[in-house]
């Protein structure tokens, strides 16, 4: 905060290891002042959840709303809407792993009250797959990792089921336990679905987030391959139907995982990036990628952009791979997708390149597209199911 003419310049969250969202998103978010002008609200993430934390002036903090955020359906995301009244009363959308975003007020200091129950109906005759939280440590160096697994709707724990890892992309981002259409459904096709928060993620303070500062991908790996293994220790997953997914730096992820391990049976490489290099000079955002996931220049640089190449460890791919990507993806452009692709058809890997015309970032732009997602993931792993090999 400031004064008006731009001096006395003061921090309040100087001391605070979590990360503020800084702008508000899709409609509300960013900090606001409270209403009696005694500090500022904030949504704070942390730990894979959303918070509204008041900064006071004096330097104390409270946690106004414990849990926030949930303004979508189709996948997880800490996009939030929020308003304070003249008297200092909250509006907010509430979260939850059960249903998508709801709205709920809360009196300052009081507890929150829930006004709708936006779903219930259709909920009412749907089961959905049961969120249970997990931790482990990194099989890297022993640090605590963070994520969530949802089980297929009627579990029975003396069964073996089918898993799919599934991971966010940013990389500067999160999962939390709230409302995901496309894990929930791909659980209801039978599969435990495993969601973490690897190195990198944003609500874990900034060393952790900054351990893929010039170095992504590299040591996620063994962050999530150390989740695979903690799920399949737990005794309900069968280790031979094992399957991988991700969009955007999730896809960089799939690309990443199946070309140092093969025990995955199929992946799908949801818009990738897969040549740092023709990326930078081919991305929406070539500058800002430049200059804060590149050490520069890459002639300047060859050996950090070779290191973490995926292309060059394509050359170790093995598993049947579906690539899918929007015809109008400028963020990760088509371009890193039929690279990917050829690179695994000139070395034998099966391989599909899924062109979806009239599609940005995330293919999210008409309903029967987002919808092409899952109908197209669970055909392509069912195609490479144990029992589908006759």
């Amino acid at each position: 905060m400031a004064d008006r003419d731009g001096s006395n310049v003061r921090n309040l969250t100087l001391d605070y290891d979590r990360h503020v969202q800084d702008a508000a998103r899709r409609g509300g978010g960013g900090p606001q002042w409270a209403p009696d002008g005694s500090g500022i609200h904030g949504v704070v993430l942390d730990a894979g959840n959303a918070r509204l934390v008041l900064f006071s002036l004096d330097g104390s903090r409270r946690v106004a709303v414990p849990d926030i955020g949930a303004t979508e359906m189709g996948y997880i995301n800490h996009n939030t809407l929020w308003s304070t009244s003249d008297e200092g009363r909250l509006a907010y959308t509430v979260p939850g792993p059960a249903m998508p975003g709801d709205v709920a007020v809360a009196d300052p200091g009081g507890a929150g009250r829930m006004l709708t129950d936006l779903n219930a109906d259709l909920f009412g005759e749907r089961e959905l797959g049961a969120v249970e939280e997990l931790r482990w440590t990194s099989s890297k160096d022993g640090r605590p990792v963070h994520g969530w697994i949802i089980k297929p709707p009627g579990f029975d724990p003396s069964q073996k089921y089918p898993l799919i890892l599934e991971m966010h992309g940013g990389p500067f981002a999160d999962y939390g336990d709230v409302f995901d259409t496309e894990k929930q459904l791909m659980a209801a096709a039978g599969y435990v679905v495993l969601y973490t928060n690897p190195r990198g993620s944003i609500s874990y303070g900034e060393e952790f987030g900054n351990l893929i500062h010039h170095a992504y991908p590299g040591d996620d790996f063994h962050d999530l391959n150390a989740a695979v293994d903690h799920v399949v220790g737990m005794g309900f997953v069968d280790e031979e139907r094992l399957y991988v997914t991700g969009g955007s730096g999730g896809g960089v992820l799939t690309a990443w995982m199946i070309g140092n391990t093969d025990r995955f049976r199929a992946a799908v490489a949801f818009y990738p990036v897969i040549n740092w290099e023709s990326f930078i000079f081919t991305a929406d955002l070539s500058g800002l990628f430049l200059e804060y996931w590149m050490p520069g220049l890459p002639w300047r640089h060859r050996d950090n952009f070779e290191a973490r190449s995926l292309l060059r460890v394509s050359e170790n791919v093995k598993t049947p791979t579906l690539i899918m990507t929007g015809e109008e993806d400028w963020r990760t452009p088509m371009s890193e997708s039929e690279q990917y692709y050829k690179a695994l058809k000139l070395q034998g890997v099966e391989t599909v390149l899924v062109r979806v015309p009239e599609e940005a970032h995330g293919i999210v732009g008409r309903p029967s597209h987002a919808m092409s997602k899952m109908t197209t993931l669970l055909g392509w792993f069912g195609k490479h199911a144990p029992e589908a090999d006759g």
